[in-house]
């Protein structure tokens, strides 16, 4: 991994007596894409914030390239910032937009005419300089303010769920436009979503956030395969999350069952929350299954059946492409990497029982998430 480029230590931050922040400490690498993930109100606007110079923490320090930057003035740090709503100047054309930074720089006329083509180029727009921003798409504004945050030369850019005001088909889109700019320009981008398929698909690494603190960091495929525990398990992705018994290295018991598993280094007989992600589940006759259940809903989602299955009162989410009808007894098979298992936690208890599962809960937790401003 490259050299170190920016390290928060130790920062908290409270507002109105309320903990935003508790002693959070990361390092982000130069040419990075880490994405900061988490709920609504977990601290990682705060926490972009503060490395932009918006915000001071009431505890700890921010370094880039090793030099402390807690009073330094956010035009003064190598960082830019594009927010969800662009800001763009409305006054303005495409060009001067692009152009604005490099004229605060007092920049020669040349060099801004050669970086706003270069800009331009980068973001698929050039022929678009003397268009008016009043008639553009959300996506073309969009990647106008990306060419005008990277426009002045930013060692760090800091985006703030900037695809939020788009609908999912150009936000999927944009994904990739993003990873692809970030890895040509050759800089640190440091991303904040709530959206978990945005984080996996684009990031080298993810910082996972929740109550003022990290979760967990790590590769998407490290967070998604093997969360630290049950929020994370929880928030990335569908699983199923189930008290168990780690018996023995390589053995656990959950839901009234013997299973061999990849996991050891627990004691011998300690209690422990099992996760069993939906596609991992095989679905098999009740008399092959490792464990039986009632099917109690059906949701068809194109590339497969997410069906829910009653296991001994506990609500199971199965993903398969075998159509099963509701009221259907069923068995199910778990293979040895299917399962990961985790420390007790605070968040034990709390997730992966789909009892009152609903596609209403995940809108109405989306629409909640879009008003809050952290």
């Amino acid at each position: 991994m490259n050299n170190v480029l920016l390290r928060l230590k130790d920062i908290s931050v409270k507002f109105d007596n309320e903990q935003i922040l508790d002693n959070v400490s990361l390092e982000i690498c130069d040419k990075e894409f880490v994405t900061l993930l988490g709920p609504s109100g977990c601290g990682k606007t705060t926490t972009l914030r503060i490395i932009a110079g918006f915000i001071s923490p009431d505890k700890g320090e921010v370094y880039f390239d090793n030099a402390l930057m807690n009073n330094v003035p956010p035009h003064k740090r190598p960082v830019n910032t594009i927010f969800q709503k662009y800001a763009l100047f409305p006054n303005l054309n495409v060009y001067e937009n692009v152009a604005f930074g490099l004229r605060v720089k007092k920049a020669s006329e040349d060099e801004i005419r050669r970086t706003v083509h270069d800009m331009l180029s980068m973001v698929n727009l050039l022929g678009f300089e003397k268009r008016d921003i009043s008639t553009l798409s959300g996506g073309q504004q969009q990647r106008v303010a990306i060419a005008r945050a990277l426009a002045v030369g930013p060692r760090v850019l800091l985006l703030d769920e900037p695809l939020g005001a788009l609908d999912l088909k150009l936000r999927k889109d944009m994904q990739v436009e993003l990873k692809n700019i970030q890895q040509r320009m050759g800089i640190t981008f440091i991303y904040v979503t709530h959206d978990q398929e945005e984080a996996l698909s684009m990031s080298d690494r993810v910082v996972v956030m929740n109550d003022g603190v990290i979760q967990q960091i790590g590769t998407p495929e490290d967070i998604y395969n093997e969360p630290i525990n049950a929020f994370v398990a929880d928030f990335i992705g569908e699983s199923n999350i189930v008290d168990g018994v780690m018996l023995e290295d390589y053995k656990a018991s959950f839901s009234g069952h013997v299973f061999e598993c990849l996991d050891k280094g627990f004691k011998n007989g300690e209690a422990v929350d099992v996760v069993v992600r939906p596609e991992d589940v095989d679905v098999v006759s009740p008399e092959e299954g490792m464990l039986r259940g009632i099917v109690t809903s059906v949701t068809f989602k194109g590339v497969h059946f997410e069906i829910i299955v009653d296991i001994g009162g506990f609500k199971w989410m199965i993903q398969t492409t075998d159509f099963q009808p509701v009221g259907a007894n069923i068995g199910l098979y778990i293979e040895p990497d299917a399962i990961h298992i985790m420390k007790k936690s605070e968040y034990s208890g709390i997730y992966g029982d789909y009892s009152s599962y609903s596609e209403d809960f995940d809108n109405l937790s989306n629409a909640g998430e879009e008003l809050e401003d952290e």
